[in-house]
């Protein structure tokens, strides 16, 4: 068993394990480490922990350090220093009239690269805008094209629960999100009423998607044959939560309710996808992705 230690270099960052050699610090304990970028410096997210060898996908990088007050002090002047540098790219983005839009910019630990984040709808040809601010800066410069979530993770805002945005508070990494988890659960398919301030579908619709499905399998799709209390009939409609089955029963007028404990499947229908949806979900993701060309 190999000992990990979590840590994360921004508030909803994805977290990343290194090796604790002999400090243990505990959560929320900000610790300078070892990166692919250079020194960098993070805070604990998760504690010391012991992982199996199989579980390890590259080496550890090791922690260097436990914070001092200069690396406090240094950390937070980097950042004072990346917000200048970010109103002087948004000068020299304009000088050079490139159709970009800078997002957020952002020092090394050790100072060694200063990276600038943006959006835009194609490729940007900006080698002269890195010469530009590498006279000004006198250090290496990254400009990383980054994505629409990845935009609304860094910018942050509201979403229509009237909560701060999922990503930018708390959610580590974004999880594919479908057209077809809004159909389980029987939400609104107007792309406009599921989908964030990023332009995708709501990545909310993936936290209960899977006692969606366990429902989905457990209750008998509609045209089923079951026997009710009342006799025979066949399933009209369902309700998921309630677990809950409309039923056309024989010999009865009215649409009976019935709860799934209450009947036995006798003959169960095919769950399959009508032309009709296929056709509704490919008009659905085009209006996604002309949502998303809008934003």
């Amino acid at each position: 068993m190999i000992k990990v230690v979590g840590v994360r270099f921004k508030k909803a960052g994805k977290i990343y394990y290194f090796d604790p050699q002999d400090f243990k610090p505990g959560i929320m304990d900000s610790v300078i480490v070892e990166t692919v970028r250079g020194l960098e410096f993070g805070t604990i997210a998760v504690g010391i922990k012991e992982v199996s060898k199989e579980e390890i996908v590259s080496s550890l990088k090791p922690i260097i350090r436990i914070a001092t007050d200069e690396d406090l002090m240094a950390n937070s002047q980097n950042k004072e220093d990346a917000k200048k540098a970010f109103d002087v790219c948004c000068e020299k983005i304009q000088k050079h009239e490139l159709d970009m839009y800078l997002i957020d910019s952002e020092y090394t630990f050790d100072r060694n690269k200063l990276i600038f984040y943006f959006t835009a709808d194609g490729r940007v040809d900006f080698r002269e805008l890195v010469k530009d601010l590498a006279a000004v800066f006198k250090t290496r410069i990254e400009l990383r094209q980054i994505g629409v979530r990845d935009e609304a993770k860094s910018i942050g805002g509201l979403g229509c629960c009237g909560r701060p945005l999922c990503c930018s508070t708390w959610l580590g990494d974004f999880q594919p999100v479908s057209i077809k988890m809004a159909k389980d659960q029987n939400l609104s398919l107007n792309p406009t009423k599921i989908s964030g301030v990023c332009g995708r579908l709501f990545c909310c619709l993936n936290y209960e998607h899977s006692t969606y499905e366990n429902l989905i399998d457990k209750m008998p799709p509609v045209n089923s044959k079951v026997i009710t209390p009342l006799g025979k009939g066949i399933v009209v409609s369902t309700e998921l939560i309630k677990e809950e089955l409309s039923v056309s029963v024989e010999g009865e007028d009215d649409i009976k309710k019935f709860y799934i404990h209450e009947v036995k499947v006798i003959e169960k229908a095919k769950r399959g996808k009508l032309k009709s949806e296929e056709k509704m979900d490919r008009k659905l993701e085009k209006e996604l992705r002309k949502l998303e060309k809008d934003k």
